[in-house]
């Protein structure tokens, strides 16, 4: 068996480093920026202040967006995770050709590039009076959502034991109590993180969005897309650094809760 020496695991854990600076470095750097008391994008700020907090939780437009934003990531994420879940397990248990054609269908959404099924969404969803709609939004993201959703219980359904169902039912439960009192227990790692995939995916597309937005509907990414091409108003910074909060509570969410009852699950299991 190799062993790897005391200089290359510095070597390596050197490197990784500066990737994951590189990586996160410009991201985090929106954060500062947001305090700024200049009426411009500076960095790092002169002067420190809320000035552009204010000026977002005041905006009628703002506010306007980011509830659209969180509403659509909600429902997305409600639906997406209800119809993968079924999905995944339905694809898991059966044995048939078509399941695996059906999972890999599923998947397609992952590898279409994004502007391509945006004007493809725009085609049909003008005919259907859907562009500019809560309804099209939420149909669009649960698109792009549900390949994260199947991935991820996917990933738990692998180390399930069904034997379990049986036993639990061999005792007398019947079908719907065998789901909700063994079968979602012991899958809901990974159905939780489908969910938080889901609601992310929603919460920051951007690119297929801008096919669906209307001067009546704006969700928050887009609202920023549009102000930073116009002016350089630095709202747009403190609304970056308030998805980009999200996102990192998402991250801790499934880090510290959802990873956890991962590792619970499989010792339960004793996979």
């Amino acid at each position: 068996m190799n062993q790897v020496s005391r200089t290359t695991k510095v070597l390596l854990g050197a490197f990784t480093t500066l990737i994951a600076i590189w990586l996160v470095a410009p991201m985090l750097i929106v954060f500062p920026m947001s305090f700024t008391a200049d009426a411009s994008f500076q960095f790092p700020p002169r002067e420190w202040s809320a000035r552009w907090y204010e000026s977002f939780f005041t905006s009628p437009q703002w506010l306007g967006a980011l509830g659209n934003s969180v509403l659509i990531g909600v429902l997305t994420a409600i639906i997406a995770t209800v119809a993968g879940t079924i999905a995944a397990i339905a694809m898991h248990r059966s044995k048939s050709r078509m399941a695996q054609s059906a999972q890999m269908l599923l998947l397609t959404p992952m590898i279409v590039p994004p502007i391509i099924a945006g004007a493809g969404i725009y085609t049909f969803f003008l005919k259907s009076n859907l562009v500019g709609t809560v309804f099209g939004f939420v149909m669009v993201h649960i698109a792009l959502a549900l390949p994260l959703v199947v991935i991820a219980v996917n990933a738990s359904l692998s180390g399930y034991d069904q034997s379990l169902e049986l036993a639990a039912a061999s005792l007398g439960a019947g079908r719907l109590k065998v789901f909700l009192t063994v079968t979602v227990p012991l899958i809901a790692p990974g159905v939780a993180a489908g969910a938080v995939f889901a609601f992310v995916t929603s919460f920051d597309e951007v690119i297929v969005s801008q096919f669906m937005v209307s001067p009546t509907l704006q969700t928050l990414p887009m609202m920023m897309y549009s102000s930073v091409t116009r002016t350089t108003d630095p709202t747009i910074a403190a609304a970056a650094s308030l998805i980009l909060g999200a996102i990192i509570f998402a991250f801790i969410f499934f880090q510290f809760v959802v990873a956890p009852l991962a590792r619970r699950s499989k010792k339960r299991t004793g996979s």
